[in-house]
């Protein structure tokens, strides 16, 4: 008798003295998907934890950049986190995912409420956006309330604090179709 080979995630059997196909062929749709997610954070993130901790909470972005690593590592991704203070620098990030991720979530802080190159930007993106807020702005200083952003981004995240990052990567796999796995 023939053996057979069973890869439970791609549900396929295979007699493996007649059918030679390559173990990557049979991987699950996400294996082919070698870019990493892009988290990209604007000005002055770098102060987490320091700068107005009652609203943005008392978590420094070294520890959220942990946070995500371990998120996207449990959904077999990976990430490419930054953070500037500076507009083109932004940009130019965002500009590079074009080719380099298969997503990107973006806190873009006060750029959201200020910069139409960044919403310019992102509408050039063929690729899964997601804006991520740590606070809520629209129930902050007015000014707050209008987010360059919203009208060329996939979806938004606010008001969950550091957590919000989780949630934006679960949404970013779940938006280019990464297979989670089970602990059963």
């Amino acid at each position: 008798m023939k053996a057979l080979l069973v890869f439970p995630k791609a549900y396929v059997v295979i007699l493996a003295a007649h059918i030679k196909v390559p173990q990557r062929a049979l991987a699950p749709r996400w294996w082919k998907m070698t870019k990493p997610i892009h988290i990209l954070n604007g000005p002055n993130l770098n102060l987490l934890g320091v700068r107005e901790p009652e609203i943005y909470g008392r978590t420094t972005l070294a520890e959220i950049e942990a946070m995500c690593a371990d998120s996207a590592a449990s959904l077999g991704l990976s990430i490419l986190f930054r953070q500037t203070n500076h507009e083109g620098e932004l940009i130019d990030w965002i500009q590079e995912a074009r080719e380099a991720a298969s997503a990107l979530i973006i806190n873009p802080a006060a750029y959201t409420h200020t910069s139409v190159a960044l919403h310019d930007a992102l509408k050039a993106l063929d690729l899964p956006v997601i804006e991520l807020h740590l606070s809520q702005p629209a129930a902050r200083e007015p000014f707050r309330a209008h987010s360059y952003a919203a009208s060329v981004v996939t979806g938004s995240i606010s008001g969950f604090g550091a957590n919000g990052y989780r949630l934006a990567i679960d949404a970013a796999a779940d938006l280019i179709g990464a297979e989670r796995t089970t602990n059963n």
